[in-house]
């Protein structure tokens, strides 16, 4: 048997991403360390790892956030490297490139290749370079002046993005030129509160699209390969709610086409890790351009697990060693169709306020084609201070006729109480016609499920 990648890894985050990087760790003989915060002690993290320890307080600026204090317990405790899974410290580069310094390992690209990838406008930059094609667009908007000028030739509506964004903050559509001024303001302040980075730039907004993304492995033999697209429409501001593989919006050519961009544009960063390029494809115009790209592994990444078979997290570990992809191009094939629901605690009769409390009842669905990646347990104490993810239901199914089915009946026998969540409201989606005949866009549920009042906005 070969020997593991590492023999210890710490797990920098919390909730069902750790969960899910112990059990890749486990599988590959991995000794795993939970870095959890107070609030985080008693959390299925800590109870599945071989070993916790505490990192600070509850808000995560104290611990989940501490760059310092995370490579600081990797060292005390011996560990080889470290895995940051999703949000927090995955994208900061000054937190791979500590790691580098302090000889860690960091389960993911290099410092320059996050900060390439991580600012916008670098990022539209390569992927020009790289022939892959980009909404009509800005470069840095400095100035109010420069805004309506560069409004008035991409043309009305457009779209203020953060540089440093992400997540759908610091964007405003700006529709005639007596919105830009005010829409300016608000977009940079919010970009400088949430990314400390106040730089916009402009993109054409499109009407009707579709949120498409390609999953990319590389490594440091020079090895790149994709594996296949997401559909991640189904969103609410801008916050993906249903993601689903393959998408049923396009067609083979534009896949190949999709795929072969994403393939270029991670061989130009030298990319090693799992990554995501995401594009936006226009329905009316049957285009696809470039959005952006994610230096991490994504919330959604298990529905291209359950079409592929392959184990995303263990190729990401393995690569941080050292090692190639476990696979080449030619051994990827897609099988039957999965469709993936973010089961928050949140009230979406109540505009989805989060809702964090005691699980009195926790029962999830279990059944051939079902997978539940979750931290929660009866009696899980939901905590405030963090993402309101309670799990992620995955269905698979041979056609995505059946994949749709199997998630209703999976969502039917969902059992959780003392929290809100949102298991009504995908059951909504899932049953509307919009959504089995794959006409959803990005703005789908706000301006036409909400829009009808039939889950309160």
């Amino acid at each position: 048997m070969a020997s593991p990648p590492f023999r210890r890894l710490l797990v920098a985050n919390r909730g069902e991403i750790a969960v899910r990087v112990i059990r890749a760790c486990d599988k590959l003989g991995i000794e795993s360390v939970a870095a959890v915060s107070e609030a985080d002690r008693d959390s299925l993290a800590a109870r599945t790892a071989t070993r916790a320890v505490c990192i600070g307080p509850a808000p995560a600026r104290e611990s989940y956030l501490k760059a310092e204090t995370l490579v600081a317990a990797a060292l005390g405790t011996g560990c080889e490297a470290i895995h940051p899974g999703y949000g927090f410290l995955s994208e900061r580069p000054a937190f791979s490139r500590l790691c580098r310094k302090a000889g860690v390992r960091f389960v993911g690209p290099s410092p320059e290749a996050i900060e390439a990838m991580g600012d916008k406008i670098s990022a539209v930059r390569l992927a020009t370079q790289a022939g892959v094609p980009r909404v009509p667009g800005s470069e840095r908007i400095d100035s109010l002046a420069t805004a309506q000028s560069e409004a008035q030739r991409v043309g009305y509506p457009v779209l203020l993005k953060a540089s440093a964004g992400g997540g759908g903050r610091g964007m405003r559509v700006v529709r005639s030129e007596r919105e830009i001024a005010a829409a300016m303001q608000s977009a940079a302040a919010e970009a400088q509160a949430a990314f400390g980075d106040g730089t916009l730039y402009m993109e054409k907004f499109i009407e009707r699209a579709r949120h498409i993304e390609i999953q990319v492995l590389g490594d440091s033999h020079g090895n790149v390969v994709h594996l296949g697209e997401r559909d991640c429409s189904t969103q609410r501001r801008h916050q993906k709610l249903i993601e689903e593989a393959p998408s049923p919006a396009i067609d083979a050519a534009m896949r190949a086409e999709l795929a072969d961009a994403a393939v270029r544009l991670a061989r130009r960063v030298s990319y090693e890790g799992a990554g995501t390029v995401e594009f936006v494809y226009d329905t009316d115009a049957g285009r696809a351009y470039f959005l952006e790209m994610n230096t991490r592994i994504q919330v959604e990444h298990p529905v291209t697990e359950m079409v592929t078979g392959r184990d995303l997290v263990a190729e990401q570990i393995r690569i941080a060693a050292g090692e190639p992809v476990s696979f080449a191009q030619g051994d990827v094939t897609l099988s039957g169709h999965a469709i993936e629901c973010r089961i928050n605690a949140e009230d979406a009769a109540r505009g989805f306020l989060p809702g964090p409390g005691r699980l009195a009842a926790w029962s999830m669905p279990q059944g051939e084609g079902l997978r539940v990646d979750t931290h929660c347990f009866e009696g899980y104490l939901v905590p405030p201070f963090y993402d309101s993810l309670l799990a992620k239901v995955i269905a698979h199914g041979s056609s995505r006729t059946e994949a749709i089915a199997r998630m209703d009946s999976a969502l039917a026998r969902c059992r959780i109480e003392g929290v809100p969540t949102t298991v009504p409201f995908h059951r909504v989606v899932l049953a509307e016609e919009d959504f089995r005949a794959a006409r959803v866009t990005t703005r789908w549920v706000e301006e036409t499920l909400l829009a009808r009042d039939k889950v309160a906005a």
